[in-house]
């Protein structure tokens, strides 16, 4: 149970912590500035000014100031709580001053509240306390507050949202709603931004308003710039009146007129050229002008109006004032002759002295005075001050510091030496003088600069080691490390530029470029320089220099001839070298008729040999048989080995049959093969009369000859009419054309008649005879089926009787078929 207790208790532990990681780097102070951010702060940026600009038709001019509060509110580390010098993240509660709009966390400035009201009423009585509403300053701009103002909640910019929930689509400690504050300087109106750090823009309404003098007509005019001039002189009276304002039409009252008149003095007496705004002017003389009395003149400098009565005049006390006399303007008031008793500069004793003119002597009495501390007393003429030379013990306001003034009254001054603590931003020290409580923000700002010094962004002394440096925009300037003259092109950075990805371009030993990246400052892996003692020793990680890699082999295609130069291949520069296609050779034998069928090789050229696909001492013999198409109709092959050239004449016999292909004719094959075709039709030609038949069935009367026989037949044949009885000799083509034909005559037609009606009456004593046939066999069955049935095997015989025609058929017909035969 104890150990699962104590799973449970570290399980929670590392889930908390593993919380409060991922809170931090949610914080706007630990934000990764990449692209992805940029854009996503572009898009929050566009949707807070969007109602804003679409009342400006998109001019965003006066949105700088708030682009740059909020460009900080996104910047890792540029909020910064001046109180502690630490980043205000985006899921802590913080507070804005209203007059520097700075950003301080809600804790810190309650406790700067808190430290800043209990020391101005420290000093302050029992009886005073409470009694005055003492106020509170902003650390950095010293705007007060009242105790009352002092925050004690999370509000969002606006004020409207207590304690804004944390969206990472709007602005950090932003509660996304219209700001609708009032503009400063008030015009009515409220601001239309979403909820934003920093001041407000100008108001971007539109209102109708007139110029300064208002002597133009009203125009429509933006309401933060409707205060305008419409160039015209403002003609106002001035203050001398008698020029009027000749200056351009301008806000306020009007200078004073700049043109020179001549003026008199107040007195009268001068007169000179002066400024007309500045009428009033005193020569410096005395007036000198006599007085009422008669007796005095006027000595005030020079004045307005009369002169008034002489001061002489009247009563008039004694220089003691005990005693009056009314006295001539011309005599002095004489001395009364009492005590003096006007009290002296001690303010305790009185002049001893009868009444005089003049200052009274110094306090000359003794007394017992006591010192300012108290702790001492001495008999001494009053007017000299006695101090002691005790000094004083008592802790001066600044609870760290003995006053040793000498003979200290007690109302110890403030103390006087620095404050020399070290500020929160560690590099300078407190140059106030020596106080209670924490000392104020450091108010240096320190720039943090790129690594070129172009970009520079002002940060409180102190985060200038925690917070990154800003983005340049500019190219870095660090010359090249490597081989090349100008390095690739990147932003200004700090520490090593990054491995030059520029191509080589070096020469290599074929006077090619290497095109591969740059190798210079290449990191290599080393290994094998440190041996471990033993199993139990932890392997080391791997050690990588930078060191300048060779130029690896040229991969530049080169075309390359094959051995047999039967193609021609892009190869790698480095194994351009010359290869084997592993096609046939190809090149043309001695004989001229064949090739060489080795595989792809080296052909050493012949000066001899003319034709550049001969083949050479390399190549294949040929042992082959001449192959030469012989002539046509030479069925021999050549008595020679495969040979250049024409072949031999054939000297051989042929054994050919005729055309008529009855006879075997021997015949030269040179003479056959030379000959043309009448020579070839009379060599064949066995001379003998043609055997073949003629279509019409006669043989062909030509000598022996090839093709098809003619077909003009010219010997004599028989024609016979249809009826065979009448016959004629014509030629036998003539027939074949069928340009002749022998019709019949009547006595033709009559013989066919009678043969015809010879035809019917056999058919119709046929017909009659079958149907005494099917009569004799109906009869037949029918004395079958009356009861003869112990003869059923017995034939039964019927006995037909013939016909007349039967009997006499042949009698007729011979006779007849004869008188034909005799006719034909």
């Amino acid at each position: 149970l104890s150990s699962q207790k104590k799973f449970d208790e570290i399980k929670k532990a590392n889930q908390a912590a593993a919380k409060k990681l991922v809170e931090d780097q949610f914080s706007s102070s630990s934000e990764d500035d990449d692209e992805d951010a940029e854009v996503k702060q572009g898009k929050i940026l566009d949707k807070t000014f969007n109602i804003y600009t679409s009342q400006t038709d998109g001019d965003a001019s006066e949105l700088e100031r708030t682009r740059q509060y909020m460009n900080e509110a996104f910047q890792s580390g540029a909020m910064t709580c001046l109180i502690c010098i630490a980043s205000v993240k985006r899921n802590q509660a913080v507070w804005s001053c209203c007059g520097c709009f700075c950003i301080f966390h809600l804790v810190c400035i309650q406790k700067w509240a808190k430290d800043s009201l209990f020391l101005v009423s420290s000093p302050l009585t029992d009886d005073d306390f409470g009694k005055k509403d003492y106020p509170w300053p902003c650390p950095k701009c010293r705007f007060e507050y009242k105790r009352s103002e002092t925050p004690s909640r999370y509000y969002c910019y606006c004020g409207k949202v207590e304690n804004p929930t944390l969206d990472p689509w709007l602005v950090p400690h932003s509660c996304g709603q219209i700001c609708e504050r009032e503009f400063k300087p008030s015009c009515g109106h409220k601001c239309l931004l979403l909820c934003h750090p920093g001041p407000c823009p100008p108001c971007p309404k539109m209102v109708t308003t007139t110029c300064h003098c208002r002597k133009a007509k009203p125009v429509p005019r933006r309401c933060s710039t409707k205060e305008w001039s419409c160039r015209l002189p403002c003609g106002r009276m001035l203050l001398c009146g008698q020029h009027a304002c000749e200056n351009s039409c301008h806000a306020g009252d009007c200078q004073p007129c700049p043109r020179v008149s001549k003026q008199r003095c107040i007195c009268g007496r001068q007169t000179t050229e002066r400024l007309c705004a500045s009428p009033q002017w005193q020569c410096g003389q005395v007036c000198g002008k006599p007085l009422p009395c008669g007796n005095h003149t006027c000595e005030q400098v020079c004045h307005a109006g009369p002169c008034g009565d002489c001061p002489r005049s009247g009563k008039r006390s004694c220089p003691c004032e005990k005693s009056k006399f009314t006295l001539p303007c011309t005599e002095d008031v004489p001395t009364c002759g009492d005590s003096c008793d006007k009290v002296l500069e001690c303010g305790i004793h009185k002049c001893s002295q009868r009444c005089h003119r003049g200052p009274c002597e110094i306090c000359r009495q003794e007394v017992e005075k006591q010192c300012r501390c108290g702790k001492h007393t001495k008999r001494m003429p009053c007017h000299k001050p006695y101090m002691c030379e005790t000094k004083c013990t008592k802790i001066r306001d600044c609870q760290k510091h003995q006053c040793r003034r000498k003979c200290c009254s007690g109302n110890c001054p403030p103390c006087d030496q620095v404050c020399g603590r070290t500020l929160g931003c560690r590099n300078h020290k407190c140059p106030s003088g020596c106080h209670r409580g924490s000392c104020n923000p450091c108010p240096e700002t320190v720039d943090v600069k790129c690594n070129c010094g172009k970009t520079v962004i002002k940060v409180p002394c102190g985060r200038e080691r925690t917070i990154k440096p800003p983005k340049c925009k500019q190219l870095c300037s660090k010359p090249p490390t490597c081989h090349h003259s100008t390095q690739e092109k990147h932003y200004c950075h700090f520490g090593r530029c990054p491995p030059c990805r520029q191509s080589c371009q070096k020469t290599l030993a074929c006077g090619h470029l290497c095109p591969v990246s740059c190798h210079d400052e290449a990191l290599v892996k080393q290994t094998g320089l440190h041996q471990s003692a033993g199993p139990w020793e932890q392997p080391a990680e791997p050690a990588f220099i930078q060191t300048a890699l060779p130029c690896p082999p040229c991969e530049v295609p080169v075309p390359v001839e094959c051995l047999g130069q039967h193609e021609i291949s892009p190869l790698p520069c480095h194994s351009a070298n010359p290869y084997s296609c592993k096609r046939f050779c190809g090149q043309l034998l001695d004989c001229q008729n064949h090739t060489c069928m080795k595989e792809c090789h080296h052909v050493t050229k012949l000066n001899t040999s003319a034709d550049g696909k001969k083949a050479g001492p390399e190549c294949l013999q040929c042992e082959e048989e001449c192959t030469k198409p012989r002539p046509s109709g030479c069925p021999h092959r050549c008595v020679l080995p495969c040979h250049p050239g024409d072949c031999p004449s054939c000297l051989q016999m042929l054994k050919i049959k005729c055309h008529c292909k009855l006879s075997i004719l021997y015949i030269e094959c040179l003479k056959l093969t030379c000959a043309d075709s009448k020579e070839k039709e009379l060599l064949i030609s066995c001379k003998n009369q043609c055997p073949k038949e003629l279509p019409c069935g006669h043989r062909c009367k030509e000598i022996c000859h090839s093709g098809s026989c003619p077909l003009n037949c010219s010997q004599k044949v028989k024609l016979r009419c249809l009826c065979k009885r009448l016959k004629k000799e014509i030629q036998c083509s003539k027939i074949e054309e069928g340009q002749v034909s022998l019709e019949c005559d009547a006595l033709c037609k009559e013989m066919k008649r009678k043969a015809s009606e010879i035809k019917e009456a056999e058919a119709k004593a046929a017909i009659e005879e079958e149907k005494r046939r099917q009569q004799a066999e109906l009869e037949a069955f029918e004395n079958r089926l009356k009861g003869r049935r112990k003869n059923k095997r017995r034939k039964d015989e019927v006995e037909v009787e013939q016909s007349s025609w039967q009997k006499y058929k042949n009698l007729i017909m011979l006779p007849v078929f004869g008188v034909a035969v005799v006719m034909v």
